[in-house]
């Protein structure tokens, strides 16, 4: 007897609102809406998925989704595209339309957020395979830090400059940092279907990490974060930039 194929849906969110970026999920980086990017990675490992559902509450962002060759099946409810909806909120919902649409049972849940234009669909390959051997609650994409390594961060007491939580000693290096500090690029969350349904977690309690690359790992959050994007695509492009000779 053969092994039931375990049944994974991709989820795109898209919210039309952004404070940080208006507008940032159709933000052109690069010459492209911003969203092409992450629907152009997942539609390439279209393979690894029972489905591949875009979710969004704006109507724009459905329109150029879908000219990208997402599937938008459904507008999200008005309650789930506040600024205090939960991410795990709109990832049920998605999840509960699917299941009932298609009559079946998901295993896993891969939520990837927009504002992650570098991601491969090496990495979403990876990041199953990661899964699926270590028998885990969820996959969580990180970026090993080094400008906010916890040594570096200090708190005022007293007047007084102090270690937030871990000592720096006076000349330390870089590559010295220890232990090393990893933090969520925002890439990939892989979870378990009934960690996400039941528990209300994109986490659990068995969480591993898929170690990404800096320049894998640039999250459109902020207008500066746009710069820098737009220059690793023109670096990626051979494109020089305005102040090269």
């Amino acid at each position: 007897m053969t092994a039931a194929v375990e049944r994974v849906l991709a989820l795109i969110p898209a919210r039309g609102g952004s404070k940080g970026v208006p507008r940032k999920n159709i933000r052109m980086v690069g010459g492209r809406p911003l969203i092409e990017y992450t629907i152009e990675t997942v539609l390439a490992a279209r393979h690894l998925f029972h489905r591949v559902v875009f979710t969004t509450d704006d109507t724009k962002i459905a329109d150029i989704s879908r000219r990208a060759g997402a599937a938008v099946p459904f507008i999200r409810p008005a309650e789930l595209a506040t600024d205090t909806a939960r991410s795990i909120e709109v990832v049920q919902h998605a999840t509960r339309f699917v299941e009932e649409q298609d009559g079946v049972r998901m295993d896993w849940i891969m939520l990837l957020q927009p504002t992650e234009p570098f991601r491969t669909a090496e990495d979403l390959t990876e990041t199953l395979r990661i899964a699926r051997a270590e028998k885990c609650d969820s996959v969580i994409s990180v970026v090993q830090v080094f400008a906010v390594h916890p040594m570096l961060m200090k708190r005022i007491e007293n007047g007084r400059l102090e270690p937030w939580c871990v000592d720096e000693p006076e000349g330390t290096r870089r590559q010295d940092y220890k232990p090393e500090a990893y933090m969520r690029n925002g890439a990939v969350y892989l979870t378990r279907r009934d960690v996400v349904m039941e528990k209300g977690s994109l986490r659990g309690e068995d969480s591993r990490p898929y170690v990404m690359p800096a320049e894998r790992s640039v999250s459109l959050d902020s207008e500066l974060d746009l710069a820098m994007i737009e220059a690793l695509m023109r670096r990626d492009r051979g494109v020089p930039t305005s102040g090269a000779r």
